[in-house]
């Protein structure tokens, strides 16, 4: 998995036989060109085309690296193995275009042969085929493992992105999954910490625990109307980037400390306004993602949802900050059994389907 922070690759070996158990992980972070060339290819470039052939092959070498470094680290046999699931590194994600597109490089041919692994890629288009946005696809597998037979429970990835799951109690037949793209999680914070800081991330907080959150450059951000939008929605960074905030900072300057300590809020708030927002609200809320290391934002949601219980997807079993690799990992078996990875009620599809593409070892 490799997501909206470009930071680096998330491999993890998992058992998927029961409740999915964690063998091993392997993080491999991007080094500084490759990011800013992801950085120059995602926001738009000149030969844009020639920098999409060559990063998906590097991708793709990269990927497989990074497969084979997890299994050195766990002493397994890559025949023990039945598949690899590649997300990829989205670089274009348009649900909303005339004709809807949402793009992810890291060849796939090259990591099914430089490991000799069945590879399952390409996991968003056939949703978006079906009419879907192509996201989030990780409810299916929230539903799948994360749900409790009497609680309402809220799934909060905090990625670059983040999203929400809603799991009603199991025996609740009538009440559907929902999961929506909620907005920025750390991806502007963290962009806006490195053009300052020269910082890859705000570790712990640290930085926006010294600002004030600006109330009013806070509501400006909030009156986007991505955030008001109905579901289903998904986004990237394609929408919230550096662009998008310094059109609304033009109006609403303030100095860089405060600027972090807001947009630390602006995650904070939009995830508390999107669990009340819920037809029933959720008593336990749960989070995964990079932004659970994030205490000065994990203080902040308790802080705004007095009514539930907040704690990291650790307590469910599995460490928050490998959940997303799981889920594609699991998304990847679905394929195998030729059984639906999406969630219509969730993505927006007309119907189930069968999600991802093959690549034989």
């Amino acid at each position: 998995m490799s997501g909206t922070s470009l930071d680096g690759i998330d491999a993890i070996i998992v058992d998927l036989s029961s409740h999915p158990h964690i063998l091993a992980t392997h993080y491999q972070p991007y080094n500084d060109l490759l990011r800013q060339k992801l950085r120059r290819l995602c926001q738009g470039c000149d030969n844009e085309l020639a920098l999409f052939s060559e990063l998906d092959t590097q991708l793709g070498v990269i990927f497989a690296e990074a497969a084979n470094c997890v299994l050195e680290k766990a002493k397994i046999d890559r025949a023990q193995v039945r598949a690899i699931g590649n997300h990829g590194q989205t670089i274009r994600h348009y649900p909303d275009k005339h004709f809807p597109n949402s793009l992810q490089i890291g060849n796939p041919n090259i990591i099914a042969e430089y490991t000799q692994i069945t590879t399952i890629a390409d996991f968003r288009r056939r949703d978006i085929a079906a009419k879907g946005q192509g996201a989030p696809l990780v409810p299916a597998f929230h539903k799948a493992v994360f749900s409790h037979p009497a609680h309402y429970r809220a799934i909060i990835n905090i990625g670059g992105i983040a999203n929400a799951t809603f799991l009603p109690p199991t025996h609740c037949t009538d009440e559907l999954v929902s999961g929506f793209d909620i907005g920025p999680g750390n991806t502007l914070m963290d962009t806006w910490i490195y053009r300052h800081k020269r910082e890859r991330q705000d570790h712990d907080g640290h930085w926006a625990n010294k600002g004030q959150s600006n109330q009013a450059l806070l509501q400006a951000i909030l009156a986007d109307p991505y955030f008001s939008a109905p579901p289903p929605k998904s986004t990237g960074s394609e929408y919230f980037n550096m662009i998008w905030l310094e059109g609304i900072l033009a109006k609403h300057p303030d100095i860089p400390v405060n600027v972090q300590a807001t947009l630390c809020e602006v995650t904070a708030t939009s995830i508390a306004n999107t669990i009340n927002s819920f037809e029933t609200t959720p008593t336990e809320l749960f989070i995964c993602g990079g932004g659970n290391h994030n205490s000065q934002l994990m203080q902040q949601l308790r802080d705004k949802l007095p009514g539930a219980s907040v704690a990291t997807t650790e307590v469910l079993g599995i460490d928050p900050d490998w959940v997303e690799a799981a889920a594609f990992a699991w998304l990847a078996q679905q394929t195998l059994e030729n059984q639906a990875g999406n969630l219509p009620a969730v993505t927006g599809a007309n119907k189930s389907v069968k999600l991802g593409s093959i690549y034989p070892a």
